[in-house]
């Protein structure tokens, strides 16, 4: 099999676009990866060069072979109940203390295919029983929100998820579908998904009581990281939070916001 190698000049036209579109930074140590990910689309275009690919890229639609190298370029790892500790604040600093009066509203802001959505579903779910809750799931892949829609997951990702929760909300898969599990359609209902870029979300959405924006921020410099926060601040009630990942900081970006516990900030 023919093996694509990039040059300096066309990994940098990549790079660059990257982080126009989306803010992502790719370090030079990145190189091997952008090579092996975008490969297959040189073969399934039959070209040569990755040039001839950029060239072919930029002058596609946006939803085209644009978002095609966004899928490709954008790292999505999560699970159910990452980050434990998270979870606990929210059940008992959060949702334990929530007076209702209006609809609890919580946005996953990097959900990749859903398991932090539907983990978040879960326990507001259970908390807060027959009062009003939506959750919003968004990612900047179209590629992994179709999987979340789906809700459709193989059973070696569904380790975090307590029992009681599995019992109560996941369909074990039978038959061809043995070895899977779907989130159940009522609380599949309450919880929605759709594309959103970061460095520009829509004007109308929001406000939310709680944000989770986890693991994303790493792939941003200091500049990008500062206007994503500003506008995530804007999209939060008084009082509302803010969850981010345990590997980052926020530290001299944080206006608006104050500090509850480590990751966890509160809008001021």
């Amino acid at each position: 099999m023919y093996e694509f190698k990039i040059t300096d000049n066309e990994f940098n036209s990549f790079r660059e676009f990257i982080y126009d579109y989306a803010g992502i930074s790719l370090s030079d140590e990145k190189k091997t990866l952008v090579t092996s990910r975008l490969s297959k689309r040189l073969r399934h275009y039959s070209l040569k060069t990755f040039k001839e690919y950029f060239d072919l890229m930029i002058s596609s639609p946006p939803s085209g072979e644009r978002q095609v190298v966004v899928d490709l370029l954008t790292t999505n790892e999560t699970y159910f109940f990452r980050e434990p500790k998270h979870f606990a604040f929210l059940e008992k600093e959060i949702l334990a203390k929530w007076k209702g009066g209006k609809t609890f509203r919580v946005w996953s802001a990097a959900s990749s295919t859903g398991e932090e959505a539907y983990s978040i579903a879960m326990l507001v779910d259970d908390m807060l029983e027959n009062r009003p809750w939506e959750i919003f799931g968004s990612d900047i892949s179209s590629r992994v929100l179709k999987k979340a829609q789906q809700a459709h997951y193989l059973q070696n990702r569904i380790d975090g998820i307590p029992i009681a929760f599995l019992r109560k909300y996941c369909l074990q898969g039978m038959g061809e579908h043995e070895g899977t599990l779907l989130i159940d359609k009522a609380l599949r209902q309450k919880v929605s998904f759709a594309p959103v870029n970061l460095k520009q979300p829509p004007k109308n959405l929001g406000p939310f009581d709680v944000i989770f924006l986890r693991n994303v921020l790493i792939y941003f410099d200091m500049e990008t990281k500062r206007q994503i926060i500003k506008q995530i601040v804007e999209k939060m009630h008084p009082d509302g939070y803010l969850f981010i990942g345990h590997s980052e900081s926020l530290k001299g970006i944080h206006d608006g916001l104050e500090t509850v516990i480590p990751t966890v900030y509160r809008k001021i």
